[in-house]
């Protein structure tokens, strides 16, 4: 006698004859595709804004502020930036923005990273788009095939983002001058700079990556006390991690909107001392 759980013909995804024949394509009774529809928009809205300023090539630099998509700006078509991050690396013949020379390192960074991996997969390609969810592709290949094999390139873009993180540093070290370049002085961007530089090393150092290279391929914890405590510290950091991803994302969006209503001439910058 046939029953509800009979195995399905083989039709290939979650459709086999090894998964039980369940009609309905998932039995969640709750709103499961909010949290990707959520993560989609908020991704989206992301892609959308960071693509206008990085192809914009304008108003990018309001001294002392410099936006975290230009830094460091290495073409020659650069504001020129006093005792900024800025180095004549790329000629005359680079024509278009340079925020598309360092961009590349970030972006490889975060679309690498184990959490955007998740949050995309869900949000953009329904793979899967929740939690006993039934995905809609036929067949699964894993990380394995062009382009998705470049997911293993995440260690090493995280070697790259970690200098990033440190030139945006020295960008948050000078955002504490006035116009007039004299030190000693803090604007409300110094604020929202140093805000900025504190998300982004959270998340970085919050990245699984770092975690392994910390602590990983010791047999013995005890042996090495040191980085047990560096494990147990990024360990901390990395329970937070996709709470850190959309933080830093948020703050490097303000950051760079904040120099862009400066040097418009849109809003001007409080200064407190």
């Amino acid at each position: 006698m046939a029953t509800d759980t009979e195995p399905h013909p083989q039709s290939g995804g979650v459709r086999t004859r090894t998964r039980a024949a369940i009609d309905a394509p998932h039995l969640r009774t709750d709103r499961w595709w909010l949290a990707p529809a959520a993560t989609a928009a908020g991704l989206l809205a992301f892609i959308v804004y960071s693509t206008w300023r990085a192809f914009a090539n304008a108003d990018y630099y309001a001294a002392p502020y410099v936006s975290p998509f230009y830094s460091p700006c290495l073409a020659d078509n650069c504001a020129p930036m006093r005792h900024g991050p800025n180095a004549d690396l790329f000629g005359a013949w680079w024509g278009i923005s340079p925020a598309i020379i360092i961009l590349i390192f970030p972006l490889g960074f975060r679309l690498t990273c184990y959490y955007y991996r998740k949050a995309y997969y869900r949000g953009f390609w329904a793979s899967p788009p929740a939690c006993a969810v039934a995905e809609p592709h036929k067949k699964y290949t894993g990380e394995t095939r062009f382009p998705l094999v470049f997911q293993n390139m995440h260690r090493y873009f995280f070697y790259a983002a970690l200098v990033v993180a440190g030139i945006l540093t020295y960008d948050t070290v000078l955002a504490f001058r006035d116009e007039h370049y004299n030190w000693g002085h803090m604007g409300l961007g110094s604020l929202v700079f140093l805000l900025n530089i504190t998300l982004i090393w959270a998340y970085t150092l919050s990245c699984h990556s770092c975690r392994h290279i910390v602590g990983g391929k010791l047999k013995h914890f005890s042996k090495h006390p040191v980085r047990y405590r560096a494990w147990q510290w990024v360990g901390k950091l990395n329970d937070r991690h996709m709470l850190l991803a959309w933080a830093s994302l948020v703050s490097v969006a303000l950051a760079d909107f904040y120099v862009y209503l400066v040097a418009s001439g849109a809003f001007d910058d409080p200064r407190f001392f």
